[in-house]
């Protein structure tokens, strides 16, 4: 049993990535679907499939590189909300990473969003995490 799904998540992806992987496979969840649709939506995954095999499914997801450097599409995901320590923000309050340039995953009461989305909805809620 896992206590933080999402952590794990982004752990899969983070050693996919170190291990240079085209696709990397991780057991789904709506929120998890969420994520990646973000994701895929920014530019920082290729493309994602979503199968329905099993109780609960999983997710595939083909991994960007630069075809010249070999340079991952993501430099960081860093995790910021935790079970033990939920971290929720308003949309006036919403952090920013690389002074706007990455991308700060909102989970809010309209949905898993990015924190652009999110300002321009005026929505906050529970930040999720920083990719780069």
């Amino acid at each position: 049993m896992l206590t933080d799904p999402i952590a794990d998540y982004l752990t899969r992806l983070r050693n996919a990535i170190k291990a240079k992987h085209r696709v990397v496979e991780i057991p789904a969840s709506n929120i998890k679907r969420e994520i990646t649709k973000v994701l895929f939506d920014k530019g920082y995954i290729q493309s994602y499939k979503f199968d329905e095999v099993g109780p609960q499914g999983t997710i595939k997801i083909a991994l960007k590189y630069n075809p010249v450097t070999k340079q991952s599409a993501i430099v960081k995901l860093e995790r910021i909300s935790k079970p033990g320590l939920r971290k929720y923000s308003g949309s006036t309050t919403l952090p920013r990473v690389l002074g706007g340039l990455g991308t700060v995953i909102i989970s809010t009461s309209k949905g898993v969003m990015t924190d652009k989305e999110a300002k321009t909805l005026n929505v906050g809620g529970e930040v999720l995490c920083f990719v780069y």
